[in-house]
């Protein structure tokens, strides 16, 4: 996950989309704040706040209120989605990238 500090070149891509960052944020920071996620992702609070949403409504996150925060729960098992990696389930991909230990 790149540092927020550094900013990418405008004409910049990466190999990993929004989903796949914010996804990443809450595996390594459970308690994190959409603010958070949006500063260290490069996105808007509103769009944070969709992707957790969409990621929810896919089954990939739970969120449970605690207090004042959110808390979120990464599936390990749930598949990734496109056709080309839908053998492959999230808990490899966040092995793959040193967010979780081997599934």
């Amino acid at each position: 996950m790149a540092d927020a500090d550094k900013s990418l070149p405008s004409r910049s891509w990466t190999f990993l989309t929004n989903h796949a960052h914010v996804l990443l944020t809450v595996t390594a920071s459970p308690d994190i704040r959409l603010r958070e996620i949006a500063d260290l992702v490069g996105i808007t609070e509103r769009t944070a706040m969709q992707i957790v949403v969409d990621l929810e409504e896919a089954g990939y996150i739970t969120k449970e209120r605690q207090g004042r925060r959110n808390h979120y729960t990464v599936s390990d098992d749930q598949p990734l989605r496109h056709p080309l990696e839908d053998h492959h389930n999230v808990g490899r991909l966040l092995s793959a990238l040193n967010h979780r230990d081997n599934p």
